[in-house]
C-alpha cells in the first residue's frame, strides 16, 4: 500500500456519465458521444488522467453498445494522450450476457464487481459465474480489471479470481461508499476494510469512491490514509454544494486536484498514473 507522503502522486479518476443521472437532473451531465469525449478532454485538462465510461441510448437509458464505447475511447486517445480508459461492466438496466461485450475493443481497465448487493431500487447481481466470465473476458482481451467492492466479501470475491489465476496478485481495489442499502460512507468502515485488503490482498493498489454528498468527505478520507488514486465526476455527484450544481466533471476535478493539494501530495501525470495501476 502506498503511504501518505508528497512524493507519492494521486491518480484522479473521473466517471463521466453515469447509468442514472440524467440531463434533468443536471444539464451538465454528457450523453452523447460527442459530449462525453468533450466532457472528459476538459476534465483531462484539469488534472483527471483515469476516465470510467458508461455509454446511453438516444433516450439517455444504459447501452451496452460496444460500437459505442469504442467510439469515446478512440476519441479519448486521440484528444488526451496517455488517458487511461476504462470501460464499465456495471449491470443497471443492462442484460448481464451483454456487460462485456465491450471488452473485445481491449480498453486499459473496465470494472468488476465481484458480488451482489442492493441498490436503492434495484438487486445488482454479479452471480458468480458472470464474474468468472467477465473476469476472464478480461484476462483474454488483456484488460486490468478495477474490483469494485460494495461489501466486504467482495474482497474474499477477489481473492478468488487471484487464486484462479484470473487477475493478478496487485489488483486495484475501489471501495464504494454511501450507495443508498449498501455500504454506508463511514470511516471506520473504510479502515476495516483496508485493513482486510492489507491481509488478503497485500500488494493490491486502491481507491474509494463516495457517492452524491459523500464524494468529498470520502476523499479525504482515501488521501489522509494514502490511496493510489481517488474518484469524482457527475455519475456519483452532481454537486458542488447543496444549493449549487457542479458546471462540468472538469470543476469536481479541480475540487479533487485542491484536496490532493491539501494533503501535501500531488497529481500523477498520465504515465505516473500508468506505473501506478500496473499498465504499460
Amino acid at each position: 500500500m502506498a503511504a501518505s507522503r508528497s512524493d507519492t502522486p494521486v491518480v484522479i479518476a473521473v466517471a463521466i456519465t453515469g447509468s442514472v443521472p440524467r440531463k434533468k437532473d443536471n444539464p451538465a451531465v454528457p450523453v452523447t458521444v460527442a459530449e462525453q469525449i468533450e466532457s472528459t478532454h476538459q476534465a483531462f485538462e484539469a488534472g483527471a488522467t483515469l476516465c470510467h465510461i458508461h455509454v446511453r441510448n438516444d433516450d439517455e437509458s444504459p447501452s451496452s453498445d460496444p460500437d459505442k464505447f469504442a467510439a469515446v475511447q478512440e476519441g479519448l486517445r486521440k484528444h488526451c494522450p496517455g488517458m487511461i480508459v476504462q470501460f464499465s461492466t456495471g449491470g443497471r438496466g443492462r442484460d448481464p450476457a451483454a456487460r462485456g461485450l465491450s471488452l473485445k475493443h481491449r480498453p486499459d481497465m473496465a470494472s468488476l464487481s465481484t458480488g451482489s448487493v442492493n441498490f436503492p431500487t434495484i438487486v445488482y447481481e454479479n452471480s458468480a459465474s458472470l464474474v468468472t466470465d467477465l473476469a476472464s473476458q478480461m484476462k483474454q482481451y488483456g484488460v486490468r480489471p478495477e474490483i469494485e467492492i460494495f461489501d466486504l466479501s467482495h474482497l474474499h470475491g477477489a481473492k478468488r479470481l487471484v487464486e484462479a489465476g484470473l487477475i493478478d496478485p496487485r489488483p486495484h481495489v475501489q471501495f464504494v461508499m454511501g450507495v443508498q442499502n449498501a455500504m454506508p460512507a463511514e470511516a471506520h468502515l473504510l479502515d476495516i476494510l483496508l485493513a482486510e485488503t492489507r491481509r488478503i490482498l497485500p500488494e493490491a493498489t486502491w481507491t474509494a469512491a463516495g457517492i452524491g454528498r459523500n464524494q468529498a468527505v470520502v476523499m479525504d478520507w482515501a488521501l489522509a490514509r494514502g490511496a493510489d488514486a481517488v474518484r469524482t465526476g457527475l455519475e456519483d455527484n452532481i454537486r458542488v454544494t447543496k444549493d449549487r450544481l457542479a458546471a462540468s466533471n472538469a470543476e469536481l476535478v479541480g475540487l479533487a486536484a485542491e484536496a490532493i493539494a491539501r494533503h501535501g501530495r500531488r497529481v500523477a501525470t498520465p504515465a505516473e498514473a500508468r506505473a501506478a495501476l500496473g499498465l504499460d
